[in-house]
């Protein structure tokens, strides 16, 4: 495989961070045959501080409507049924990614420091994982 080709596949990104300790990524990627998937990562800092917990999730052009409709029929069954009276207006807001202050850790801000080790570390396992990843 092309060296170049494991870091360039990216083709669209967003991150959301969810309280101190978790991010999830929704990385848009492309295969070797110029074919489009998502790929959903959720990274946790390990709580003695020595790296990040990965786990991802490839979802395929051809499942997308498939995964967007259960995954919403989903959400709206524990909004509506299981918790009806919780409010989930309360985490709506959206958090600009340098000034991310969690649920209720007002004044708290991610580090530099982590955000790269976070993005290195993503890339160090997306050239083990994309190897194989191949539509032609």
């Amino acid at each position: 495989m092309e060296q170049d080709n494991k870091f360039n596949n990216g083709v669209y990104s967003k991150r959301v961070r969810a309280g101190k300790r978790r991010t999830y990524f929704f990385d848009v990627r492309t295969t070797r045959g110029n074919d489009y998937f998502l790929t959903i990562t959720e990274s946790k800092r390990r709580f003695d501080d020595n790296g990040y917990e990965r786990h991802k999730l490839h979802i395929y052009k051809e499942d997308f409507n498939k995964f967007l409709a259960a995954l919403q029929e989903t959400l709206d069954h524990v909004k509506t049924e299981l918790l009806p009276d919780y409010d989930f207006d309360m985490y709506s807001r959206d958090y600009d990614d340098d000034n991310y202050a969690g649920n209720q850790n007002q004044g708290e801000t991610a580090s530099d420091d982590e955000e790269e080790e976070e993005e290195e570390a993503g890339e160090e396992e997306e050239e083990e994982e994309e190897e194989d990843l191949s539509w032609d």
